[in-house]
């Protein structure tokens, strides 16, 4: 089992949601609202030290834990979705998810998710 951790601008995340709606068996999505910079931010020139750290730029987040061979669907789905080629486009990363469980039925494994 893998986690897909995205983020991804606001305003594209409806056409995000939409593009993983066709990704065949999605066990289940979740999104956050998150802030935060990237590597132009900490790039950029003549700001001091506290206008950097407090200067965030507003990104959904989406969360889906997910079977192996679903992680390249879901997270081409993700990148077409969110592709504009501009800066701040976002990004995905894959983490590995030891073990899940299903609160209501007990079910542990891949058959929680």
């Amino acid at each position: 089992m893998k986690m897909i951790m995205a983020y991804v601008p606001p305003h594209r995340l409806d056409r995000v949601t939409r593009a993983l709606c066709h990704v065949p068996h999605l066990p289940g999505l979740t999104v956050t609202n998150a802030r935060g910079f990237g590597q132009e931010k900490v790039e950029s020139q003549g700001e001091t030290p506290a206008e950097q750290l407090t200067d965030f730029v507003p990104m959904s987040r989406l969360e889906v834990v997910a079977h192996d061979d679903q992680v390249d669907d879901i997270a081409k789905a993700i990148s077409d979705a969110a592709h504009t080629g501009a800066r701040g486009d976002g990004k995905i990363f894959v983490l590995p998810v030891e073990r899940a469980f299903r609160i209501k039925t007990g079910q542990e494994g891949a058959s929680a998710i």
